[in-house]
This record gives structure tokens, C-alpha cells and sequence, in this order.
């Protein structure tokens, strides 16, 4: 046990995980050439086979855990029910204890196929996680096979708790907070790399990281804390200040369930939509549903506003806007300030496109009736507020029966410590990518104009807050940034399906950057459509000739 103590010891772990691996060899205590000549010379049957029921000593992973403790290992036959991958992969199920008994165990699976292509992925969750990611399946909004039938070893995990829901208990566990905020990502990914290589025999030549939403903020997470650890990474919609879509959610509850008239009857928030595309479909040359001059439609703002406000008439159902009604959706396009800072100088959360064509009346849009239940839920009260509502209950004030219709977040009082450690805990919000940069990382990040849920405007802002740091040269040279027209959070009139792990791998392995990218519609209604996808700040514009349902049709042009 000395000799494997030492061996670890003797390992860098706190850069480039991919020096930690000689290490590998002393967890099943062999020496270290000779595990890897094994793994290299042995079946992946057997190899796979091996794992199960092993045990990786905490010294493997470069953040403190209590070990690591493989559950299952076994090979998936081609043939197997339920395997669409195309070939014969080992599956592996792994828990990584906390420091503490009353820690939840993060729960991670790994994917290893037989033909593997010498690269990994981890995928990152959604919503407050709490179900592990299989990595099993076709990335979201990708027309090809899934990556681990392209031969990626995959992983992924559960964030280190159970249940994905607005309730969010786990914020009352301080270890927990941590490893939903970023601890996790590395935990998982030393434990994945670590087994990767005792049943390759080798690192991988590639590390990338794809994720949306909470997982597109996971991505940044990594780049930001974990900078030598990603060759590439795809971010999607990424919820980037957490703290702030919070404090957001919890002003737009308050708005519509603590201010007299204040909610807004889902008929009327789709006749609000109807008004916004009627206006500004065909800014951009096309009649086809979707605004895509955004810009262009902001300069029809106030002419859309007052042909919704009631001005004078008796307020309806689904005609017009009282008043109150119209500064709960001037709320959500303004956005959220504050008058402190929380972590890396954030002051508040970019306000939304309501008025460009984002629809409000979904699963993930505002609230769907009038009354407040008493644990608000997504579609009766509304996605960011029963968000909201649980954040300040359970990670702010860490009390279950707190009222968060009574929490002032522009004066939180005895909470703001709380809050600003929160958002150095779970936010994203870092500029400094310097040492991501230096690495020769890549990143993609793709989101709707029209989401609904992660205010496309933080996302610029972010992009843009890059460009000041950096210069625009520099963010080229390692970033793009696509904002779709129509599209929503995952939903929306134009849904775009297009390979953007084949896109990042091209990138990194061969130098090739992506320029405009072509995306297939997959919204129900047109699916099978067209469109370019443009860098930000270009949008897609109709030639004026041409199939409108084709991308051939359209120019990327300025604003």
C-alpha cells in the first residue's frame, strides 16, 4: 500500500489531467507500464470486465473525494435490445463518494466502445441535474449518429444528487452546492479519464465537453476553473449568471402574483407573439414566421407596445395590456439590476427579446394561471419563477417555508452574503479565459434570439464582455457564437439540427474553422426546411429569389 501511496503522490494533478494517468496502474495495485502493456494486450471484454466492483482511491481525483466505486462494468452486445449505437461497447456505472456520509454520491455512467477513435466526450445536464447522463444517445439538435457510435468514449453524471425538479433540496447540503457548481465536472472527469486509460491503455488524443443550458454553463465552467483539461467544448444556451435568471425568475413571480392585475392570461401573451411577428416577420425579406431581424424589429418597439397597450379600453382577456400587465412583460425585456455586485462584478441579468418574436405561452414560459400554488410548478407558475422560488428557498435562505413573493433581491439584507458566494459557487460568469485560450481550446456556443428561458442578451453580453478583454482577433481565433432567429430554449418555430461536434473536432484536429453553418429545421410544423446558421452579429436574410425553405436562399447579413 506505501508503493501505491507513493506512486500517486508523485503524479501532477493539478494540470493537464492527462499527466495524473501513470497513477492508473497503482489503483488496481500493479505497476504502472505493466497495467498499461495489459490493457493494450488484453480483450476490451476483459479489460471491461475487470472494473466492476473495482475501487479508485481518492488520490486519482485532483478535488477531494472519498474514492470512487465502480457498481457495473459489462460489455453491450451489437445485437443487445435498446443499443442503437451500431457496435459493441462496455458500459460502466460508477458512484464518487463525498467527504461526508450525508453528502449525496455523484453517479456517473461511461461509455467505452470497442472502435474507439481515440476521443472523449462528457455531457453536460440540465435544470438543476439530478439524473445521470447516459451518453448514450444522439447529442440534442444533431442530425447524425450519436457520438459514442462515432467511437467517442462518453461520460456523464448526475451532478451529485437525485432529482431534477424546482424544488432543489440538495441546496440545503453545503457539498452538494459545490458539486452542482463545478466540483462534479472535475470529480467525473478524472474518474472517466482514469478509466479510459486502464482499458485503452492510453489517454485520449482529444477531451471535449458539449452541454446546453445548465450543461452549456457547465461548459464554461470547465473552460474557466479547468482550462488544460478540454481540447474543445460546445456550449448551448448557457446559463452562464445563474444568480441573476434566479433573482429574475423570483421579480417576474412578483410581478405577476404580487402586484394587483399583474398576471398575464395565456391567450393575451399569444396574441402579444402574434402582434410581434405580424410587425417584423418580413424585416428580414421572407414571410416565413420567423423574425430574424431582431435589430431591425427593435426599431418597431414602441409602435407594438402601443397597438397591445389598452390605453383607455377595458382591458380583455385577450385583446390588450393593462398597465399591469404590460410591466410584467417590460420587467422581462428590461431585465434585472442591482445595486451591488455579486462574483466577477455582475450587477444584474440582461433583460429578453419579448417583444422580437419569443413566445411566452410554452411549457418553459410564463406563468399559465392565476393563482400561486403553494410549490410553484413550471407550466401554472411559470418556468423562471418556480425556479426562482426554489433558489431563494432552499440555496438562499435555506429555509423550506420561506415566502418568495417577500424577498427584495435588490435588498436582500442578511442574504446577500449568501447570494454573491452563490454566484462564485454556481455562476459562470468569469471573463478570464486566458489560460482556456493559451490551452488552444475551441468553443462553440449556439443559441435561440427567441429563448425564453436564458436571455439570449446575457449571452452577447457575455460574447462582447470577451471581445473588450481580448479583442476580437483572439475570441476568432478560439470562439464562435451562433444566435439563431425563432428559436426558443429547445423549442420554438425554427429548431436547428446540425453536427456541431463534427464542426468542433474539424476545428481542433485539423484546423478548420467553422464559418456559416447550415442548419435543417426540425420544428414539427416545417420540418425539413433551411437556413444558414450566420456568426454572431450577422443574421439570416431572404436574396429576394429562390426556395424560401432553402438556406441556399439566404445571405448572412449586418444588422
Amino acid at each position: 500500500m506505501r508503493a501505491r501511496a507513493g506512486l500517486v503522490r508523485h503524479v501532477n494533478l493539478t494540470r493537464g489531467s492527462r499527466t495524473l494517468l501513470i497513477a492508473v496502474g497503482a489503483m488496481l495495485c500493479l505497476n504502472a507500464p505493466a497495467a498499461f502493456a495489459a490493457a493494450k494486450d488484453a480483450p476490451l471484454a476483459m479489460r471491461c470486465a475487470e472494473l466492476a466492483g473495482a475501487v479508485l482511491p481518492p488520490e486519482l481525483i485532483a478535488i477531494p473525494t472519498a474514492g470512487v466505486l465502480i457498481e457495473s462494468a459489462a460489455m453491450i452486445a451489437a445485437t443487445a435490445p435498446g443499443n442503437q449505437q451500431g457496435g459493441e461497447y462496455c458500459r460502466i456505472t460508477g458512484r464518487i463518494k463525498g467527504l461526508k456520509a450525508t453528502t449525496p454520491d455523484i453517479r456517473f455512467d461511461l461509455n467505452l466502445p470497442r472502435r474507439w477513435n481515440g476521443r472523449a466526450l462528457q455531457i453536460g445536464g440540465g435544470g438543476y441535474n439530478g439524473v445521470v447522463v447516459s451518453g448514450t444517445g444522439v447529442m440534442p439538435f444533431s442530425p447524425d449518429r450519436a457520438p459514442l457510435a462515432q467511437g467517442y468514449a462518453t461520460f456523464g453524471d448526475d451532478s451529485g444528487h437525485v432529482g431534477n425538479s424546482s424544488l432543489a433540496v440538495f441546496g440545503l447540503v453545503d457539498e452538494a452546492v459545490t458539486n452542482f457548481g463545478y466540483a462534479h465536472l472535475k470529480k467525473t472527469h478524472d474518474a472517466a479519464l482514469a478509466l479510459i486509460v486502464r482499458a485503452y491503455g492510453r489517454p485520449p488524443q482529444r477531451m471535449y465537453f458539449a452541454g446546453g443550458s445548465t450543461g452549456g454553463r457547465e461548459g464554461y465552467t470547465v473552460m474557466q476553473r479547468y482550462p488544460d483539461d478540454y481540447d474543445g467544448v460546445i456550449a448551448n444556451s448557457p446559463a452562464l449568471n445563474f444568480s441573476g435568471v434566479r433573482l429574475m425568475g423570483v421579480k417576474l413571480g412578483q410581478a405577476e402574483y404580487a402586484t394587483p392585475g399583474g398576471f398575464i392570461p395565456p391567450l393575451l401573451l399569444e396574441h402579444v407573439y402574434e402582434r410581434t411577428v405580424a410587425v417584423c416577420d418580413r424585416l428580414d425579406g421572407a414571410a416565413d414566421g420567423i423574425v430574424s431581424d431582431v435589430a431591425g424589429c427593435q426599431q418597431h418597439e414602441a409602435e407594438i407596445i402601443a397597438s397591445l397597450r389598452c390605453a383607455g379600453r377595458t382591458p380583455s382577456h385577450d385583446e390588450c395590456l393593462s398597465d399591469a400587465q404590460l410591466s410584467t412583460l417590460l420587467l422581462m425585456r428590461d431585465g434585472l439590476a442591482l445595486p451591488y455586485r455579486l462574483a466577477w462584478g455582475v450587477t444584474g441579468y440582461a433583460g429578453y427579446n419579448v417583444f422580437q418574436g419569443t413566445r411566452l405561452t410554452g411549457l418553459l414560459g410564463l406563468a399559465h394561471q392565476a393563482e400561486r400554488l403553494p410549490v410553484p410548478t413550471f407550466f401554472a407558475n411559470g418556468y423562471l419563477f418556480a425556479q426562482g422560488d426554489g433558489y431563494i428557498r432552499y440555496f438562499v435562505t435555506r429555509d423550506e417555508a420561506f415566502d418568495s413573493l417577500r424577498f427584495d433581491p435588490s435588498h436582500p439584507g442578511k442574504y446577500r452574503g449568501q447570494l454573491v458566494a452563490l454566484s462564485q459557487t454556481i455562476g459562470a460568469m468569469n471573463p478570464d479565459l486566458a489560460g482556456y485560450i493559451a490551452h488552444g481550446g475551441k468553443l462553440i456556443t449556439l443559441q435561440g434570439l427567441a429563448d425564453e428561458v436564458i436571455s439570449p442578451n446575457q449571452t452577447i453580453a457575455y460574447y462582447e464582455a470577451l471581445v473588450d478583454r481580448f479583442g476580437v482577433d483572439q475570441v476568432d481565433a478560439f470562439m464562435r457564437l451562433y444566435m439563431v432567429p425563432g428559436f426558443q430554449h429547445g423549442s420554438g418555430v425554427f429548431i436547428p439540427s446540425v453536427d456541431l461536434l463534427g464542426a468542433l473536432d474539424n476545428w481542433v484536429t485539423r484546423g478548420v474553422s467553422p464559418e456559416t453553418l447550415t442548419a435543417t429545421d426540425i420544428a414539427p410544423a416545417t420540418n425539413g426546411r433551411s437556413r444558414p446558421l450566420c456568426r454572431y452579429p450577422l443574421f439570416p436574410r431572404y436574396s429576394g429569389k429562390g426556395n424560401v425553405n432553402l438556406a441556399a436562399s439566404f445571405t448572412c447579413a449586418e444588422p
